[in-house]
């Protein structure tokens, strides 16, 4: 039977049970921006500790959770822990580091213990095992398989096993760069500049931030979300520098941070990138809203997640901004005419019963005026028609970006029936930097939900809103700026409920536009992105 927790402590030393109360707490996230493992959820963290149990797998946890000792668990060694681990620049096995082995966009726990505490990576084969003790995982790894070079996935110290040495080798640095990439503020303002390609290890070019992403279980909705986001440069800079958000202890936060360097990294192994992390912390955070292996809605995600990711961004502050509302936020004069039956108020503030001339009652408009600020707008598709051509064949009906956009021009009324009967009027008070269009093209019943196959045609540059749509006046000594240039445009294909989502999105540095869908990546005709069934688009304003 297992000893308890109580039970160990009371046979560790006074000394050895403090190193371990102290070792024990998850690592800090503001190191260096890695956090601890996002789950799926209770249950599976329950059944993980069960199986830990069962297996026999929760030791002395000194063996394991030893980031700057030497790990040995004997109290003959005690006094060894108190020195430093011997560091040395030549180690006979750095010819044994396979770099073509090593994936660090996936989960750090230990393939044995499925701890995520005091992980450590195997350089010669790229498993990941905990602690680096006489009793530990990566120590036996090292007896076992002969494998000798293994690097802590938090500190980024390499160390040779079973020796204990540390390693302290600058050949060994593309690969702590790749495992935790990291950007200068010189560098993150050069990148819209830069023009050249990258070389992976196979020998294949990618272009820095033009990677796909991995599909892990219909995860398509979550990729084409963020390969719009990336081309938001303010967005984009935010996240490259870790130390803007260091603070913030939200793993979705984070998570977003590591996979935008990633994504923008120049230095990479392979010349795509898993979003397996992220996704892990989109559950957890989502309460599994959101989660591998069930399609979702583009739209619905983007919306959760720009509200998440600024809630989580201004803390506790009242009435804070971040970044996500300095890109995207802007505001909607509302105007909403809601009819009332059967009673009116006077000017005396009293209430009387409106009759019509046949003593029935006659219905009353109360109109309400309000601002409301929005991330996104939905614009109203026009209905497909019934009937076919001569030829037999479906009319695919198309309408232009302008028509829709009617609908905020203070005077097209909108009816609502929720939370209850209006006539809605809107105007733009305040437009944003970035203005994100969505298109409802899919309308859902208690039966079935149905797509609306309408092409909407839209310029790709040069967007000029206020010839549309009334505008507020500029501030004094201020321009309007109301034109703007598509930068991602988000389709979808097949039919409702089914399907798949691509983007086609602008490389700046060129002005050359790419379509991506999951893992393949393509130039492609600006021409091409307007003849496709657009579902959500992102304008960036010109300056």
């Amino acid at each position: 039977m297992a000893t308890t927790r109580e039970e160990e402590n009371e046979l560790l030393p006074e000394r050895k049970r403090q190193k371990q109360s102290q070792l024990s707490s998850p690592p800090s996230s503001i190191g260096n921006g890695i956090l601890p493992l996002a789950s799926y959820g209770d249950d599976e963290e329950e059944e993980e500790e069960e199986k830990r149990d069962q297996n026999g797998t929760k030791e002395d946890e000194n063996d394991y959770i030893d980031d700057d000792s030497d790990g040995y668990a004997d109290g003959h060694d005690l006094n060894r822990r108190q020195q430093h681990v011997e560091i040395r620049r030549d180690c006979p096995y750095l010819d044994t580091v396979n770099r073509q082995v090593l994936d660090f966009d996936f989960e750090k726990f230990c393939s044995v213990s499925l701890s995520n505490l005091n992980v450590y990576a195997c350089l010669v084969c790229g498993k990941y095992f905990q602690g680096r003790g006489r009793k530990s995982h990566a120590y036996t790894h090292s007896l076992e398989a002969g494998h000798h070079v293994y690097i802590n996935l938090q500190t980024e110290k390499v160390y040779c096993l079973p020796d204990g040495y540390e390693i302290n080798d600058p050949s060994l640095d593309d690969i702590r760069h790749v495992l935790n990439p990291r950007f200068t503020r010189e560098q993150v303002e050069q990148l819209d500049k830069k023009k050249q390609w990258s070389r992976a290890l196979d020998g294949s070019d990618y272009l820095p931030g033009m990677v796909g992403l991995n599909n892990i279980k219909e995860t398509d909705f979550v990729n084409v979300t963020i390969q719009s986001l990336m081309r938001v440069t303010p967005l984009r800079n935010f996240f490259l520098i870790p130390e803007n958000y260091q603070n913030v202890k939200s793993p979705l936060v984070h998570r977003f941070g590591e996979l935008t360097r990633k994504i923008w990294h120049a230095r990479n192994f392979k010349g795509q990138v898993s979003p397996h992390e992220f996704l892990q912390a989109v559950m957890k955070a989502s309460k599994k809203r959101f989660r591998i292996g069930a399609q979702s809605d583009p739209v619905e995600f983007m919306s959760w997640l720009l509200n998440t990711l600024h809630a989580d961004l201004k803390g506790s502050k009242k009435n804070s901004s971040s970044i996500i509302h300095k890109c995207f936020q802007g505001e909607l004069e509302v105007v909403k005419d809601i009819q009332v039956k059967g009673f009116i108020e006077r000017e005396d503030g009293q209430n009387n019963e409106s009759m019509a001339e046949d003593g029935t009652d006659r219905p009353t408009v109360v109109t309400e005026t309000s601002r409301m600020p929005f991330l996104m707008l939905g614009l109203d598709l026009p209905p497909p028609p019934l009937f076919k051509d001569v030829m037999e064949k479906n009319i695919i009906p198309q309408v232009p970006l302008f028509n829709i956009l009617k609908k905020f021009d203070g005077e097209s009324v909108t009816e609502v029936v929720r939370p209850c009967v209006a006539r809605m009027r809107y105007r733009v008070t305040k437009l944003p930097q970035y203005l994100i269009l969505h298109m409802r093209r899919f309308t859902r019943n208690n039966f079935f939900i149905e797509k609306n196959p309408t092409l909407v045609n839209f310029p790709v540059k040069n967007l000029e809103l206020k010839d549309y749509i009334p505008l507020p006046s500029p501030k004094e000594n201020e321009k309007l700026r109301s034109k703007y240039d598509l930068i991602a445009n988000i389709v979808h294909d097949g039919k409702p409920g089914e399907g798949f989502y691509r983007v086609f999105v602008q490389r700046k540095s060129e002005e050359l536009w790419y379509e991506m869908q999951d893992l393949h990546v393509a130039e492609t005709l600006p021409q091409m992105v307007a003849l496709s069934e657009t579902y959500m688009q992102i304008y960036e304003q010109q300056q």
